[in-house]
């Protein structure tokens, strides 16, 4: 019976490490005048590796085209088990623009587990991550 349990509390404790700890995730992008059509990419999952996200990395980074304003900013929440590596936003315009926005333009944050890690601004786009892209 003694072999069974040892057994079973080593199993568990395997399991147990094997699960990540789960970070929870808020972007927020917004705009000091009415933009429409900006172009928001994002990390909500993690990729399993470097090789793999650097292979694609569009399959890692979706899109959002939306429209933002001084009352009307995008926000995701996603959950991500290493946020060090992978969480991250940024915003622009789509295409050559012809004049930068009024300063600041676009505007970011990136709250992992509440606490702001991240905020950038620019008046061609703004980007949100905890690691140096």
């Amino acid at each position: 019976m003694a072999g069974l349990f040892t057994t079973t509390a080593v199993l568990a404790v395997a399991s147990a490490q094997a699960q990540p700890v789960m970070h929870q995730i808020r972007y927020t992008v917004g705009a000091s005048q009415d933009i429409a059509n900006a172009e928001i990419y994002y990390r909500d999952v993690d990729p399993p590796n470097w090789a793999d996200y650097s292979h694609n990395p569009y399959l890692y980074t979706p899109n959002a085209e939306v429209n933002l304003g001084p009352n009307q900013p995008w926000v995701l929440e996603a959950t991500l088990a290493n946020p060090d590596d992978w969480a991250m936003v940024v915003v622009g315009l789509p295409g050559p623009t012809t004049a930068p926005l009024q300063e600041p333009g676009f505007v970011c944050e990136l709250r992992v587990d509440d606490v702001v890690v991240a905020t950038d601004s620019g008046t061609k786009g703004a980007l949100c991550s905890i690691r140096p892209w």
